[in-house]
């Protein structure tokens, strides 16, 4: 596996979901939806020659885009964060709605504003449905929407700007879960994908001096990547609040809704309709719910999660703000 290329990490697969030790058994559901209870663990890794082969054919699909990418759609709301809380399952949830409609084959996330954005709008617009055909497929079920789900959006410093100026008006949708189990998850997800060699404990008090300045070169140098940033950010990644604040000082509060995972996963329902009444959509349909990339793990060491709730603790208190209650794991 090529691990120190981290566009084509994302590119290869889905980057996030709620693991399934956190799924609530079907009797402890008050919504009566043709939800399931069904979980898959995450898929095993492709090796190298079947990631190039599945990049090569996507970048045919994209060219052969390309000269009717003005005829495309571009996305009226994007999923943007945070990893490991759930936005595969969403993603596959909203793209079942006849009037939601994602980018060629499926694709979940197109990282074009954090590690792809050197290739232009064009290159992203050529990757959505044509406009005329969106509409005929989602007649009667609403005005047509394109979106895509790129869970480092939320963490990367340059793209709320890049958003902001490419895509006016577009709406930002964002999970939030326990951020010690999501660090925790995150840790499994990149053992398992051969990115990570140290334990948890270690890859912690490793993280501040892997992030040292990265963010800072980030900003520096736009064509800059950083596969530190990118991945070694356990901790960082959960304080959601301040990642939160600065997507409102662009984007305002209205134009952002914030889905707690916790209540998500245990009554998928009701977070639902919010989101399509946020993205003004009608309800159509009963969707079917599948948590999707889980990966299974260890205990984590109680000494070691005690350290890290009280650490998010303050977080969490300014992350209130957002939900308009506690957050799940605070309950």
């Amino acid at each position: 596996m090529e691990s120190t290329d981290p566009v084509s990490i994302a590119t290869s697969r889905g980057d996030d979901a709620v693991s399934l030790d956190e799924e609530a058994p079907a009797g402890q559901r008050s919504d009566d939806r043709a939800w399931t209870t069904e979980g898959r663990p995450a898929r095993a890794a492709r090796v190298g020659w079947q990631r190039r082969a599945r990049r090569t054919a996507r970048w045919g699909l994209v060219m052969a885009g390309w000269p009717a990418h003005r005829a495309r759609m571009l996305p009226s709301f994007l999923i943007v964060g945070a990893q490991r809380c759930g936005t595969t399952s969403l993603f596959d949830v909203l793209s079942q709605h006849p009037a939601v409609f994602g980018g060629m084959l499926k694709r979940k996330e197109l990282h074009f504003f954090d590690n792809e954005y050197d290739h232009g709008l064009a290159w992203y617009q050529s990757q959505f449905p044509l406009r005329a055909r969106a509409r005929l497929a989602a007649r009667g079920a609403g005005a047509p929407v394109a979106f895509e789900a790129s869970p480092y959006y939320m963490f990367h410093p340059l793209v709320p700007e890049r958003i902001d100026r490419a895509l006016p008006g577009v709406k930002l949708i964002v999970l939030v879960r326990d951020p010690v189990e999501r660090a925790y998850s995150q840790h499994a997800h990149q053992v398992g994908l051969g990115l990570e060699t140290e334990p948890f404990e270690r890859a912690l008090e490793l993280e501040d001096a892997r992030l040292d300045g990265e963010a800072e070169r980030l900003v520096a140098d736009p064509t800059y990547t950083s596969r530190r940033h990118w991945l070694y950010s356990y901790r960082a990644r959960g304080q959601y609040a301040e990642q939160l604040d600065r997507l409102e000082r662009i984007f305002g509060r209205e134009r952002i809704h914030v889905v707690d995972s916790g209540d998500f996963f245990t009554d998928p329902g009701p977070d639902y309709d919010r989101v399509l009444e946020f993205l003004g959509l009608p309800n159509h349909d009963r969707p079917v719910f599948t948590p999707r990339n889980a990966r299974p793990r260890s205990p984590m060491p109680e000494k070691l999660r005690a350290e890290l709730e009280e650490h998010f603790r303050p977080h969490d208190e300014r992350l209130a703000a957002w939900l308009g209650s506690k957050p799940s794991w605070r309950r």
